[in-house]
């Protein structure tokens, strides 16, 4: 495996690993809000965030390659509002895509083309991931701090299962 490629692939794997605790946070901080539904929904995007990390580290190790775990720097744990929190869920996500998109890059560059056919995968999954919170982000906008539209939006995030 290309020495470039690896040390990218194994910022990404760091970087899914605390996008994942970012997620935790988040969930801790809605559910001290007493919004369970977010918090439930936070609690499985964190989990997905883990699995793509360990898609990532599954396949360096299938390509003989060595996994570098990095140091992860504590999330933010207060937010204004509920909102605020999908709006840096957004934020995050976003960021996420960017850093795919160089990564995918990187490996055209580098003809690593077993690498670019791993990443397409995450391509797809963030144009869903970025959709979801977009959707979410316009939802908390619309309702703004009316109280009772605010805890039917929470129930809507309980509904959320998990899709492996």
């Amino acid at each position: 495996m290309n020495a470039t490629v690896l040390n990218a692939i194994n910022d990404q794997i760091n970087s899914e690993f605390e996008a994942s605790y970012t997620y935790l946070a988040m969930a801790s901080f809605c559910e001290r809000q007493r919004f369970s539904g977010a918090a439930k929904w936070l609690r499985f995007q964190s989990d997905e965030e883990r699995l793509h990390g360990l898609k990532l580290f599954d396949f360096v190790l299938a390509r003989d390659g060595a996994v570098d775990l990095k140091m992860i720097d504590k999330p933010k744990g207060n937010f204004d509002s509920l909102g605020a929190v999908f709006e840096q869920a957004l934020a995050n996500e976003q960021g996420v895509t960017q850093q795919i998109n160089s990564l995918y890059e990187l490996c055209f560059k580098e003809k690593a083309f077993a690498e670019m056919t791993e990443l397409q995968w995450f391509l797809t999954e963030q144009v869903e991931e970025e959709k979801t919170a977009r959707d979410i982000v316009a939802k908390f906008r619309l309702v703004k701090n009316d109280p009772a539209a605010l805890l039917d939006l929470d129930r809507e995030l309980a509904s959320r299962t998990v899709t492996v």
